[in-house]
């Protein structure tokens, strides 16, 4: 303790403003020379080769109880620096005021003082968020002796500039934060809330990516699957992407213990305590689909991939069994995607046998890959929503293929191919899929379908993807929830569900024709044994195709 002393009162004495930034008396402005004791040169090097040191003995944070205290580092924060100092990815899933970010932030200042020609990019989900991050950097500085500070040539709002070249700045996540920047060491902040994380990912990766030193420190407590703090964690924990994995515990942080965990559920909730302090991946809280139903639901491999890797099969067809196809189109730009589910509904629960997924495909081509597969699945009966480019594919699908075996609205348009999602229709859908998920009475066995769960969450008076997110395959599920909440598909149990189908929809062709005679010359039987030998023969030949692409 003598020596510490001996240390601040060694550098205190050279304080003058001559020496100080722009009247600042506790930060050394540029250039400044001073003379160096043999005991201060060892207590640098001290420094310089242990974070975690520099950080317990000359950083300072600010106590809500004790206001500026002395930066008393948990065995976990000092394992947590060696693992930043060590590994050039790091991500890290700590509970609720586990002391994450201010740890992170004391690693970046050591980073800055002790590294020459260093760019810090601190990046948070909004740049007052950032650059608050960035005033604990400069309180930390203000309160190092001289003797470790370089220097400093710039203190702006948002970036610190030292005499080494090192600097550091804040800005929010967004795909130009740090374009054209070399960044030597990024940091990325309660990166599960960031808008749109999985875009500002993608184009960020190059840039850190290109050079072989570049370390990324991404921290954050969970909140929910399905978006890119998730998927990083998830392969950093399988070993899949160059991420170290650093998991900080409530139980690890000292004083708390089960007394302090009963507390704060009485306090909160079982869920909120899972959700803040557990590191639990939920669902967010307003997603359609609860939490725990979320949490039971398990993805699997699938055994067949087709069309180019954008057909997930989990189940090959039944030849006894009946199935639906739900359609859900894109206009094939890039971004939103045309998909398609098949669930088999001989089944109880019903059962997601395959999925389409692709954000390429133009809607006149969409009813080629429609039609193959509902052929090859018994004929599915096929559920398009006709919203915008949808009602392309209706109209192809049943004009072009003479696909008949598709869903018609007749109560408001006769004959309209299709479903026509509005609000009303989208709300049945939502209510239907959410009986139908949390009882049990569908298994879900696509990876992408369970995270499209977990990110559709209330906006409004709706339900929409998160931010960053998609819903393409979700929308097939509402419509599967919409379908089977109507009268003819009911309680359908021992019944022929194709035959109902079928007399369904001649009963609304029949009601919706004009009241005149009709003379049959037998051409409809000819017809009809015609279209039969046609769909026999295209579903003859596209399982011979089926079996030979796989």
């Amino acid at each position: 303790m003598q020596r510490k002393t001996h240390l601040f009162m060694n550098t205190m004495m050279i304080t003058t403003d001559k020496t100080t930034y722009l009247g600042n008396s506790q930060v050394k402005r540029d250039g400044v020379d001073e003379e160096w004791t043999k005991e201060l040169i060892k207590e640098y090097q001290k420094c310089m080769k242990n974070p975690a040191y520099f950080a317990t003995t000359y950083c300072k944070v600010i106590s809500l109880d004790k206001g500026l205290v002395p930066f008393a580092l948990y065995p976990y924060q000092k394992k947590m620096f060696k693992s930043f100092d060590e590994n050039r990815f790091n991500i890290v899933l700590a509970c609720r005021q586990s002391g994450k970010s201010i740890s992170s932030v004391s690693y970046l200042l050591w980073y800055a003082l002790f590294h020459t020609e260093k760019t810090i990019a601190i990046l948070a989900n909004k740049g007052a968020t950032a650059r608050e991050m960035l005033a604990r950097v400069t309180l930390m500085l203000e309160n190092l002796p001289f003797f470790l500070q370089p220097g400093t040539k710039a203190l702006i709002k948002g970036s610190i500039e030292f005499s080494n070249n090192s600097r550091i700045l804040a800005a929010a996540t967004s795909g130009s934060s740090i374009h054209g920047l070399s960044v030597s060491l990024l940091y990325l902040d309660e990166f599960a809330f960031v808008e749109k994380a999985s875009e500002f990912y993608t184009s960020t990766y190059p840039v850190i990516s290109s050079g072989t030193s570049t370390k990324v420190i991404i921290t954050s407590t969970a909140n929910g699957i399905g978006n890119m703090f998730y998927n990083l964690w998830q392969g950093a924990e399988q070993g899949v992407n160059d991420y170290k994995p650093f998991r900080v515990d409530w139980w690890d942080v000292p004083g708390r213990d089960q007394h302090w965990k009963l507390q704060t559920i009485a306090n909160t909730s079982p869920l909120q305590f899972d959700q803040e302090f557990g590191n639990t991946f939920f669902g967010t809280g307003d997603t359609l689909i609860n939490a725990e139903t979320l949490m039971k639901l398990r993805a699997k491999a699938p055994f067949k991939v087709g069309e180019g890797g954008n057909l997930l099969v989990y189940e090959d067809v039944n030849k006894k069994h009946d199935y639906i196809m739900c359609v859900d189109v894109a206009r094939g730009r890039g971004q939103d995607y045309s998909t398609f589910t098949l669930i088999d509904i001989s089944t109880k629960p019903f059962k997601q046998v395959a999925v389409y997924r692709c954000n390429t495909i133009s809607p006149i081509l969409f009813p080629t890959i429609i039609y193959k597969y509902a052929v090859l699945y018994n004929n599915a009966y096929t559920v398009i929503e006709s919203n915008d480019s949808g009602q392309v594919v209706c109209n192809g699908l049943y004009h072009d293929f003479e696909y008949e075996n598709m869903h018609t609205e007749s109560t408001v348009k006769a004959n309209r191919l299709g479903v026509e999602m509005t609000r009303r229709t989208k709300r049945l859908g939502c209510s239907g899929l959410k009986d139908l998920i949390e009882n049990q009475k569908i298994s879900l066995h696509d990876e992408q379908t369970i995270l499209e769960c977990s990110t559709f969450e209330a906006k409004g008076q709706s339900y929409e993807a998160s931010d960053g997110n998609h819903d393409d395959l979700m929308m097939n599920l509402v419509m599967f929830g919409y379908f089977v909440s109507q009268q003819y598909f009911g309680d359908l149990t021992d019944i022929d569900l194709k035959q109902v189908l079928f007399e369904t929809q001649s009963k609304q062709i029949d009601d919706d024709l004009p009241p005149f005679g009709i003379i049959d010359d037998g051409s409809d039987a000819i017809d009809k044994i015609e279209m039969d030998d046609k769909h026999e023969r295209f579903k003859h030949e596209w399982m011979i195709e089926y079996q030979q692409n796989f």
